[in-house]
């Protein structure tokens, strides 16, 4: 897939694979099975998927062939009769957001010119992202959190304590919370969701100025993909716990364990970006089921025109 191939078609069909994840994930909201949730948006997304004109292979996805029955990593999708393309998807980003009906569930993916995406292993990584609008390295994963903040607020012309930093709610955060703190600034904590959390930061409706914290490497390149499309800052490093963590990077291409990726390495060339929301949310609202019809609200992002639209759908049940 070119440039050329991102077209409105190619957007409108990443829209119905969310779409059709998001409903099948919604009708097992609060039932509290997050395994069933997620094996529904599995399901419904590969159906989605099977059904578009591409030459799809999984780069991001639910684990390795031998994990998992659907949308593993290097699985084929699609007709083969299109663009050869590169996806990464999360079926259901907030399992257990999902199973409680908490907020911020969405259904996530992109896509781009196959070879374009970072082949992420399963492991943790560290990551900042800041949105767009500043200058390429106002913000830099080696240096502290505190330092961060005022890097940022330097450059927006304001004090720290009027930054607002997103971090996921974990025990192993506490350093990062205690130092964006002592500069005086505001912690937005949230259960789960990465993706959501770092799209945050582009979008000024939701107040939030940066986003830090370890988090799952594919997470990461889905959340590129997005700020690919809207600009905006990215570094990620990946962390490994084990022996088994860094053979897996291995076999997948990855030489430089300790390598420091920014944005448009992990996203190489244009992209598209679409996440649906299961349940509602900072970004999106959630599908709900009104008079025998089902609604759903999508954020389609295309890298190429710079494009971001709210699509809202609404059909019978």
């Amino acid at each position: 897939m070119s440039s050329d191939d991102l077209d409105r078609g190619v957007v409108l069909d990443a829209v119905r694979v969310t779409e059709a994840a998001a409903i099948a994930a919604w009708k097992l909201v609060g039932r509290g099975d997050e395994r069933a949730a997620d094996q529904a948006a599995v399901d419904a997304m590969r159906t989605a998927l099977n059904e578009l004109n591409i030459d799809g292979e999984i780069v991001i996805g639910e684990g390795e062939r031998e994990e998992t029955p659907v949308l593993y990593v290097g699985e084929k999708v699609g007709t083969g009769r299109g663009p050869s393309i590169d996806i990464a998807l999360d079926p259901l980003e907030g399992t257990t957001l999902t199973a409680k009906a908490m907020s911020n569930a969405l259904t996530v993916m992109a896509w781009a010119p196959k070879g374009s995406l970072l082949n992420a292993p399963d492991t943790y990584m560290d990551k900042i992202a800041c949105g767009p609008g500043y200058p390429e390295g106002t913000i830099d994963l080696d240096k502290s959190p505190a330092d961060n903040v005022k890097a940022l607020a330097a450059v927006k012309g304001v004090d720290p304590t009027e930054i607002t930093v997103c971090v996921l709610d974990r025990p192993r955060h506490s350093d990062i919370i205690a130092s964006v703190r002592s500069v005086g600034a505001r912690v937005y904590l949230i259960t789960d969701g990465d993706v959501a959390g770092v799209i945050n930061t582009a979008d000024p409706t939701t107040g939030v100025d940066l986003y830090l914290g370890q988090g799952g490497a594919p997470e990461g390149v889905l959340a590129c993909a997005a700020l690919k499309c809207v600009g905006g800052q990215f570094q990620g490093r990946l962390v490994f716990r084990n022996a088994d963590e860094k053979a897996r990077a291995t076999r997948i291409g990855i030489t430089e364990l300790d390598k420091k990726y920014d944005l448009h390495e992990m996203v190489r060339a244009e992209a598209i970006f679409a996440a649906t929301g299961v349940t509602n949310g900072a970004l999106l609202d959630g599908v709900r089921l009104e008079r025998g019809f089902v609604h759903t609200h999508t954020l389609v992002m295309n890298s190429s025109t710079r494009t971001v639209r709210e699509v809202r759908m609404k059909r019978p049940v």
